[in-house]
């Protein structure tokens, strides 16, 4: 899986992340998980055609585990409906772009510097 992780978190810097996500993301019904819903200007060329399977997201996991916290983003775009379709793939350029300025303004709002 491609993915972004950000590792050798704080307690603190877990739970400043999870409140930041709580705010700015979608939970996903799993703790530590949430939803970075894409709007549907940056809907890729495998995601246009097939508004049915959407809302689109990144999936983004925090792991609050003593010892293992970390966050990891992954760079495949899914579909909330659809596990199975020809629309989920990885991000564009202006898909990952847009998950960077996400991460980058969540990082400097929390003040992680891990």
């Amino acid at each position: 899986m491609r993915q972004f992780v950000i590792d050798d978190l704080s307690r603190e810097e877990c739970a400043n992340l999870d409140n930041y996500l709580k705010r700015h993301a979608r939970p996903a019904g799993i703790d530590g998980m949430y939803w970075l819903m894409l709007a549907d200007d940056l809907l890729g060329e495998a995601q246009q055609g097939h508004q049915e399977c959407g809302p689109f997201y990144l999936a983004i996991e925090l792991v609050k585990d003593p010892g293992r916290e970390r966050l990891a983003v992954e760079l495949l775009v899914r579909s909330e409906t659809n596990l199975h379709c020809s629309c989920i793939s990885y991000a564009t350029p202006a898909q990952r772009d847009f998950l960077l300025r996400f991460l980058d303004r969540m990082l400097a709002a929390e003040q992680i510097r891990a």
